[in-house]
């Protein structure tokens, strides 16, 4: 996957003809919606290119649980009672009022990642004619998936929803899929760095609006943070509360570092939360990330009652979610490809789109054109007469973002919790046990841990280059972290659960 930051206050929309690609993606792994320091797009990764090894015998144990671990799934939770969702049902029930009210267009799409397939479904809803041209032979970008051999699935990444999705949440609901969503009891799981082995959890009450829910589950947890240590950061969070996303903007050109030490927060601050934050947001180390990420986050979060709450799709991505997207566009006229890389952008005299020359040399023309893709593929398709212009010359202060999605399948059943856990070590930044998690996965014998390492380059702040590096390496690391993590539950001396194989997804 891929995640875009930018290193000033640009925020260029990449649009060929018309955008209509507005939905903001339950990305990430964690994604958020676009800021103007996070413009997050679908992953890179070929499916070709991901790896996956077989089998070097690898040993590790996860203490096991008193009791069986078992799958609870809750109630959805109203996530339609916000402001945020009510705009986003506004602009969706806008495309259908006004079908058939205007010229239908042919729309070419480049790229079938979810805003690919959201900005189709949204063009067939008004009544145009899209085409989504996917150059992989599968559907969903970041969010695409495949099945290996033995019929595991393979995932882009650790992908959760949150309550704070109102698009996406919007988005299930027109398609008839909220069934598919397993909503996990409402709290934020992390590992303990000075306790290994043990893990703490900010506990959101039943009951209790936002924002004293998140207020009351920071002020509950006593083994993050001291008292004084919280009352430190209300200087800095007050302002966010009062005058909203103004305030949040301005700090767009400071770190989290920078804003921390601004307002005299606690440096612990950094090592309990800014860390876990940024890497789940943007797979980048605090001192690499803009405050207004991190912020715009915690600010949807405290003013939505359910936001923070967390559910998982019930399988693969490719038939839980692409699948049904696909039927919807293709039912009411439109066409989604896959296989069908765009090999250049040719443009007229004036700069204006002639047409799409396919890697098979064969030519698409349209009446307008959205470009879809990934910001650093959208960088080598620029053609030249826009090279110059300043509205494309934004694209320059974005710079791509490695993460790696690892899936460990163990022989036997681990320790976990039936949730998303946030590490907060140097090297990992969410996992989740998906045998516990997630139906189609269900295993009540054996773990399949899926995790993600981050950062893994140094210009995500990391100190190795992991992107470049083998994957019997990435994964040697990973193992030690986790012994490094939680020595009591781990070993790595062979005695007791084999890794029996594991994937690597760059």
């Amino acid at each position: 996957g891929m995640a875009s930051t930018s290193q000033g206050m640009a925020k260029p929309a990449f649009v060929l003809g018309v955008v209509i690609a507005w939905l903001s993606i339950a990305v990430p792994c964690l994604g958020f919606a676009p800021s103007p320091m996070s413009l997050r797009f679908g992953a890179t990764s070929a499916r070709g290119s991901s790896r996956l090894s077989t089998f070097r015998p690898r040993s590790a144990q996860l203490r096991p649980q008193v009791g069986s671990i078992v799958m609870q799934d809750y109630p959805k939770p109203n996530v339609e009672n916000t402001e945020n969702y009510r705009i986003a049902t506004a602009l969706s029930n806008k495309f259908k009022e006004v079908n058939g009210k205007a010229e239908k267009k042919k729309v070419a799409i480049i790229g079938g990642g979810l805003s690919g397939l959201a900005a189709a479904k949204y063009l067939v809803d008004a009544g145009h004619e899209p085409l989504v041209l996917e150059a992989r032979d599968v559907l969903g970008g970041k969010v695409s998936a495949w099945q290996d051999k033995d019929g595991d699935w393979i995932e882009t990444g650790l992908h959760i929803f949150f309550g704070a999705y109102p698009n996406m949440m919007n988005l299930f609901d027109e398609l008839k899929l909220h069934d598919r969503l397993q909503w996990k009891v409402h709290k934020m799981i992390f590992a303990m760095q000075e306790l290994p082995g043990e893990f703490t959890s900010y506990d959101f009450i039943p009951g209790i609006p936002a924002p004293f829910n998140f207020g009351l589950a920071i002020l509950l947890n006593q083994k993050m943070l001291s008292l004084q240590e919280k009352i430190q950061c209300i200087p800095a969070l007050a302002p966010m509360l009062i005058n909203g996303q103004d305030f949040i903007d301005e700090q767009d050109e400071k770190s989290c570092l920078e804003f921390m030490r601004q307002y005299g927060m606690p440096e612990r601050i950094n090592t309990e939360v800014f860390i876990s934050m940024a890497k789940a947001l943007d797979f980048i180390d605090p001192d690499k990330l803009s405050m207004t990420v991190v912020l715009t986050a915690m600010n949807r979060f405290l003013n939505e009652d359910n936001g923070l709450q967390m559910a998982f799709l019930d399988g693969n991505q490719p038939d839980r979610l692409c699948a049904p997207m696909k039927e919807h566009i293709e039912a009411r006229g439109g066409t989604v490809r896959t296989s069908a890389p765009v090999q250049e952008i040719v443009t007229n005299d004036d700069g204006s789109v002639k047409h799409l020359l396919m890697r098979d040399g064969s030519t698409i023309e349209a009446d307008e054109y959205v470009s879809a893709m990934p910001v650093d593929v959208m960088k080598r398709m620029e053609p030249k007469a826009w090279q110059k212009l300043p509205y494309f010359r934004q694209m320059d202060s974005l710079e791509g973002i490695p993460v790696i999605n690892l899936h460990l399948w163990f022989d036997r059943k681990l320790r976990g919790v039936d949730h998303l856990c946030f590490s907060r070590s140097p090297l990992l930044s969410v996992y989740a046990d998906m045998s516990i998690t997630c139906k189609e996965y269900y295993d009540p014998e054996q773990s399949m841990l899926e995790l993600v390492f981050a950062p893994c380059s140094p210009i995500a702040g990391g100190k190795v280059n992991w992107i470049a590096k083998s994957d019997d390496e990435i994964i040697e690391a990973t193992m030690k972290e986790l012994e490094r993590l939680f020595p009591l539950e781990i070993a790595a001396d062979g005695s007791k659960a084999t890794l029996r194989k594991f994937a690597v997804v760059r």
